[in-house]
């Protein structure tokens, strides 16, 4: 035993020798573990609205076929009433003319399809022709940005149709079911403003209201159960509370109180013409713009109050009356400045603007390009793979590669493993109901309906669990033109599942998107001008209210398209180094320039209601 003396609370440590570090997988690697991706979520807020609307849209047109004994043409007016799935989030103007290019835009793939067909029987071109199709129908869908579903609907009609046998002849009257259908659906998106008018404006108000109300709370350190719900992993970009001004919420809740406020103010933008209940929201936005923007507590700070913002959002998200929050001062300067640029985009300019913005994201160097050369390569590969292996169908091996892109590698990884599962699932779901579904024709009706409500009910909980009832109601289409095999049918859907998401992940790992950090370059470019407009606003106080609050939206969208840029190149690999630190630094420096614009409003004060009321 030895006789050293030992200092008590100072344990002797020996040291080991220092390990080399291993070096760090990149990011899009770290993503594919597949545990999240198949972690089931909160359902949405509005998932029972395509759920019924496809529904109604399709429950008429396939009972009149019923009623005259032609369920063998539901394939076509199936096309048109799915189009009724589109649009929910959008104003009920903007809406109107979405849907209307939605049901076009599946006419006129249909169209192609079918003219097609009726020319020529070669596998080789017929496949050829289907992955043509989804690259064009998925890079319309990014560019015009029209949201959930996407381009998966339009591939699944267009790749259903080119194998489906047909002549010249039919073609007109088979369009002409389609756009009769579409027309209803058209007409049962837009039912709802009969009732409720601002709907989709109220939502998106409350939306931005409750992310607020996040940010504000995780200012207070009261009120941080609030704030933080449930455990998470940390943010890289987020250094801890330990390393965080205690006034500052963090990336995480400041990049999603932007992205609901900028999202409130366009739904805002593209409504109608102004009316009591909008100029109420408008002034609710204000108030969620201030809450997220605001430099912490102090004078003014009674605006980020958390329990009034999560108050305002319940009543504006119910169906009573929309809450008149007190105006601030230069409220009145803000919603004339709404105005004016509302009055901006319906002009000529406004209309050319957005035409340049969408011809820029189509043209050469845009990043949604290599996107579609995945989907064309992909879609191509697995329809010819099951075509030389004998599958009947190839194209259902398409609509699964094309399902698969999403807007970076680690993203379709994700959608890989959902889309295997959900079909997996689904043709045992499918063999368990066919023997009900042959009853009677009425009988596979109801679950065909019964599957497309069930699908739009599941799918915002989690992809796969939506493809556990697409699936089902996929296989059953084709039994309205009469019976088949089903061993055939399930061998058939499992070899496609398999192969279409095998080569399609592989298109996907292939082709690689080097444009996204070129992408993420021009963000930061746009957002630095951004960010010295803003600031040259604040500096000089000649300038208008109007011009303050319009620079101030400008730069909250390009902090939003910023994040969005980084968080895609962030999952793809291959591809030149992406500079972190400059776009947290921009983030950084972009948010504090949204914080010095609150002072400028001065205190909160009860000042009279502005507009009709």
């Amino acid at each position: 035993m030895s006789d050293t003396p030992v200092r008590p609370g100072r344990p002797t440590v020996r040291k080991l020798p220092q390990l080399p570090q291993l070096p760090q997988l990149p990011s899009a690697v770290r993503g594919l573990a597949p545990a999240p991706a198949l972690r089931l979520s909160r359902p949405s807020d509005t998932w029972f609205k395509p759920a019924l609307s496809v529904v109604v849209a399709s429950a008429v047109p396939h009972l009149t076929l019923l009623a005259i004994g032609r369920l063998d043409l539901i394939v076509y007016t199936m096309a048109g009433s799915l189009c009724a799935l589109y649009g929910h989030g959008l104003p009920y103007a903007r809406r109107a003319r979405a849907v209307a290019g939605v049901v076009l835009g599946m006419a006129a793939g249909l169209a192609v399809s079918l003219v097609t067909a009726s020319l020529t029987g070669s596998t080789a071109v017929l496949v050829a022709v289907g992955a043509l199709l989804a690259a064009v129908q998925k890079v319309l869908c990014d560019a015009t940005r029209i949201g959930p579903p996407g381009h998966v609907i339009f591939t699944f009609v267009s790749s259903a149709a080119l194998f489906a046998p047909q002549h010249l002849g039919q073609i007109p009257g088979h369009l002409a079911l389609t756009l009769g259908a579409g027309a209803f659906a058209w007409l049962v998106a837009l039912a709802p403003a009969l009732v409720r008018r601002e709907g989709p404006e109220r939502r998106a108000v409350a939306r931005a209201l409750e992310a607020a109300a996040v940010c504000a709370a995780a200012r207070d350190p009261r009120d941080r159960s609030a704030a933080s719900p449930g455990p998470r992993n940390r943010d890289a970009a987020d250094p801890g509370p330990r390393h965080r001004d205690a006034a500052d919420p963090g990336p995480r809740h400041r990049n999603a109180a932007a992205a609901a406020v900028h999202a409130a103010w366009q739904c805002l933008l593209a409504s109608g013409r102004p009316t009591p209940v909008r100029r109420s929201l408008e002034r609710l936005v204000v108030h969620a713009e201030e809450a997220f923007v605001a430099p912490g507590p102090g004078p003014g700070a009674g605006a980020a109050d958390p329990e009034r913002l999560r108050a305002w959002a319940a009543r504006t998200r119910g169906r009573g009356p929309v809450p008149t929050p007190p105006p601030a001062p230069g409220t009145a300067d803000e919603l004339y400045g709404i105005d004016a640029e509302r009055a901006v985009l319906r002009a000529r300019e406004g209309r050319r603007a957005a035409r340049r913005a969408l011809l820029r994201r189509l043209g050469p160097g845009s990043p949604l390009l290599p996107v579609a050369v995945r989907t064309l390569i992909g879609c191509a590969l697995a329809g010819y793979l099951c075509a030389a292996l004998g599958v009947g169908r190839p194209y259902w091996a398409i609509v699964t590669a094309a399902s698969l892109y999403q807007a970076n590698l680690t993203l379709s990884w994700n959608r890989t493993l959902q889309r295997t599962l959900g079909n997996l699932l689904g043709v045992l779901v499918f063999a368990a109901v066919l023997p009900v579904s042959r009853i009677s024709p009425l009988a596979l009706v109801c679950c065909c309906l019964f599957f497309g409500f069930a699908a739009e009910a599941l799918i915002t909980r989690n992809y796969w669990l939506g493809s556990v009832a697409v699936t089902p109601m996929a296989l059953l289409v084709l039994e309205f033109g009469g019976a088949h095999p089903a061993g055939e049918l399930i061998g058939d859907r499992v070899l496609d599942t398999v192969l279409g998401a095998a080569t399609g992940f592989l298109a996907a790992t292939l082709v690689t998107n080097r444009r996204a950090t070129g992408r993420v370059e021009q963000a930061l470019d746009a957002t630095d001008r951004a960010r010295a407009a803003a600031e040259r606003t604040v500096a000089d106080p000649a300038v208008a209210p109007t011009e303050r609050d319009r620079a101030r939206r400008a730069l909250t969208a390009s902090l939003v398209e910023l994040r969005e840029a980084g968080d895609t190149a962030a999952g793809e690999w291959w591809q030149r180094a992406l500079p972190e630190q400059r776009l947290l630094a921009a983030e950084r420096a972009g948010h504090r320039t949204l914080a010095a614009t609150a002072p400028r409003r001065g205190p909160r004060a009860h000042a009279p209601s502005i507009g009709a009321e």
